[in-house]
């Protein structure tokens, strides 16, 4: 049974590269993951900035977070995620402009059981399964772009 992955997909965002990384902020979720509600813990008014801390889940998906790494002019983000009752690991999201107005997001995820739980956890984060759900956030924010333009021209 695996007990360390790493997984990678590449989906493009209908978005300007600055927007699109924007998206993969914690606050950023917050407009387009539904039930994505983190906890700031540092700093409190949920700023994206290295080092900031933030908690997200309960029970055996409780999650503390760590933004190890922002870096708005060369679009990379890399969070630090432990969950503690089953797993731990990192996140790399790295934007890369197609044209004015497409932007290609990589998303890496790099997990290493903690226990039994965290090896059946661990099967989510492998393969087709992994591209589906990333190819899931990829319609989840062309969906919410495409509601703000409409809400725009209203």
């Amino acid at each position: 049974m695996t007990v360390h992955l790493q997984s990678s997909h590449r989906i493009v965002v209908e978005a300007p590269a600055d927007q699109a990384f924007m998206f993969f902020t914690p606050a950023g979720e917050e407009l387009w993951v539904d039930g994505w509600q983190p906890t700031y813990v540092h700093p409190t008014d949920g700023r994206t900035v290295a080092g900031m801390v933030f908690v997200t889940g309960q029970g055996d998906e409780f999650t503390v977070w760590t933004l190890v790494d922002f870096d708005r002019v060369n679009l990379r983000s890399r969070y630090q995620r432990c969950t503690p009752a089953s797993r731990t690991g990192l996140v790399e999201v790295q934007c890369a402009a197609l044209d004015a107005e497409r932007t290609e997001v990589r998303v890496q995820y790099t997990l290493t059981a903690l226990n039994v739980a965290g090896q059946r956890s661990l099967r989510d984060y492998e393969g087709r399964r992994f591209a589906e759900m990333i190819d899931g956030w990829a319609k989840a924010i062309d969906e919410r772009i495409e509601a703000l333009r409409t809400t725009a021209i209203r």
